[in-house]
């Protein structure tokens, strides 16, 4: 396992199955990603539909939660709560998020279903940030890298309704990755910093197979056939910052040989 990156961003997108991503012209961006970072062609989703599958990733758990219902709340162990434990730091970023800590179920192209932190009672309030307070593409390099440096420990960015790709094409999903995270996955190339890129799930094709992405200065570029769910994901990010594995995380493996 490497050494805990400085800054690790997760980026989650929606409903789109490994061969509707990879490869396709309408998402150079994430080809070009793919291509410089540790891309898993054996990657699964927990379930269908949306919901479940933030909490497993966040929380090792889908909580018993079957659909998208909302509002929810729950008590139970949690990345972000893991992370404040052990001294580092944690934020969500949501694009359209009416304000800081908005416990709405949804406002405009903001659903609180794709945003579990904001579910659980042992994440402050304040973490759940607009995406607008995350760094944005800066003049020079100089000052990108000050505003990446200010990042919490582990970061995860949820797109709106359509830059998710939920709503709009695979397109405005890939224009909108690059433009907003294209500065942070350069500069995590250079500073011992993480991205990953997955999806909640798959379009109901058979299999759930879905994209994940790993990129960063500690990962070794290439196409990777180990078997992975969202579980092994977080299970890697609680190993990566020596963490204790939750519930189901707990029996899943951290990726392995991705790693410089």
């Amino acid at each position: 396992m490497a050494a805990a990156p400085a800054h690790t961003v997760v980026v989650i997108l929606e409903n789109h199955s490994y061969g509707q991503v990879i490869g396709s012209p309408q998402a150079p961006y994430i080809s070009r990603l793919a291509s410089v970072g540790a891309l898993f062609t054996d990657s699964r989703a927990v379930t269908h539909p949306s919901q479940p599958n933030y909490l497993a990733l966040f929380s090792g758990s889908t909580q018993g939660i079957p659909d998208d219902s909302c509002p929810h709340r729950f008590t139970t162990g949690n990345l972000a709560a893991q992370l404040i434990a052990a001294g580092q730091t944690f934020a969500g970023y949501s694009e359209d998020l009416p304000a800081t800590g908005s416990s709405v179920c949804a406002s405009g192209d903001y659903v609180r279903k794709h945003v579990p932190w904001a579910d659980f009672s042992n994440v402050p309030a304040a973490d759940s940030r607009q995406f607008s307070r995350f760094p944005a593409a800066a003049p020079s390099a100089a000052m990108a890298a000050g505003d990446y440096a200010r990042l919490p420990t582990v970061s995860f960015v949820i797109p709106n309704l359509c830059h998710d790709m939920h709503d709009c094409p695979v397109a405005a999903g890939d224009a909108w990755l690059r433009a907003n995270l294209g500065g942070y996955a350069a500069w995590a190339m250079t500073h011992h910093s993480l991205l990953i890129v997955t999806w909640d799930e798959n379009d109901d094709s058979p299999g759930n197979q879905i994209a994940t992405i790993f990129a960063g200065q500690m990962v070794r570029h290439g196409r990777f056939a180990q078997p992975i769910t969202h579980y092994n994901v977080l299970r890697t990010l609680e190993s990566l910052y020596r963490l204790p594995p939750l519930a189901h995380a707990s029996t899943a493996q951290p990726v392995t040989g991705i790693w410089n």
